[in-house]
């Protein structure tokens, strides 16, 4: 298993180019609603988003997309709502994943999967085996995912692991038990659809990325507004828990663009930050 840097124990090098991205995909819904369409209607949409998304990154040369799909919680829409967005999922598998192990994109799923009916596991494991030695990008996707299931189960299965440590217990043991133990942190955390908030995602791992809110619905969230958001954390200036001028003359340091992006977005982005 590959071991990476964490931003509360190391201070990471920023680079330009966000390495991971993880993206809550909101607004589907909203975008439906507005065209007089069902909600189901825009899930099938961002659906098309995904690909495109996907893409992008393939063509920037970003190593893990990480995308919020259905969170823990969301079990509490509508019934008739959660199982056409469990028929999508199951639909999206069969139909993408041989486009991604052609385009060299290893998939991965996160998340609590024993609430799911048996033929999904089963093509999820299937989805995730086939395309397991592909390394151009690690596309994960969060299902029945929450933020505190993910801590308090990698907790659990430390204590089980290493019971000879209990009450000294530290990051660096707890980390490995993660559900995206995988990869490194993110670096950039996009949420579309207006909302300003984490809604349980990757609590751990978020600690030190960088937040960039849109207006932009899911379903819109094209090429363009994708580069947007990748100009808005090109002008972040990533300390990590250091001072402006620490950063002088240090490799860590991200390297600044040459120029701001024009776009509303970008201001309610800079008010979002979370730099130290």
């Amino acid at each position: 298993m590959a071991i990476f840097t964490s931003s509360t124990l190391d201070i990471p090098v920023a680079e330009k180019q966000p390495r991971h991205i993880a993206i809550i995909m909101d607004g589907n819904g909203r975008w439906a609603k507005k065209r007089f369409l069902p909600r189901f209607a825009g899930h099938r949409r961002g659906v098309e988003t995904v690909r495109d998304t996907v893409k992008q990154c393939l063509d920037r040369g970003i190593e893990y997309l990480t995308l919020f799909a259905f969170s823990s919680e969301n079990w509490r829409r509508p019934d008739e709502e959660v199982t056409l967005l469990m028929q999508l999922f199951m639909r999206a598998l069969r139909q993408e994943v041989s486009k991604l192990n052609r385009n060299g994109v290893r998939l991965r799923v996160v998340g609590d999967l024993s609430r799911f009916d048996v033929e999904l596991q089963s093509l999820i494991h299937a989805s995730e085996q086939r395309t397991a030695g592909n390394d151009k990008l690690t596309l994960t996707i969060a299902a029945n995912y929450g933020g505190r299931w993910d801590i308090l189960q990698a907790v659990n299965r430390m204590a089980l692991a290493h019971p000879d440590k209990q009450g000294c217990w530290s990051e660096a043991d707890l980390e490995p038990f993660l559900a995206m133990s995988f990869s490194p942190e993110p670096d950039l955390f996009i949420r579309t659809g207006g909302e300003e908030r984490v809604s349980n995602f990757l609590l751990w791992q978020l600690a030190y990325a960088e937040f960039y809110f849109t207006d932009t619905l899911w379903p819109e969230f094209d090429s363009a507004a994708f580069g947007m958001a990748i100009s808005s954390y090109q002008q972040r200036e990533r300390r990590f828990g250091r001072t402006s001028e620490q950063l002088v003359d240090s490799p860590t340091a991200v390297v600044h663009a040459d120029r701001a992006p024009d776009s509303t977005d970008l201001n309610r982005a800079t008010d979002a930050k979370i730099n130290a």
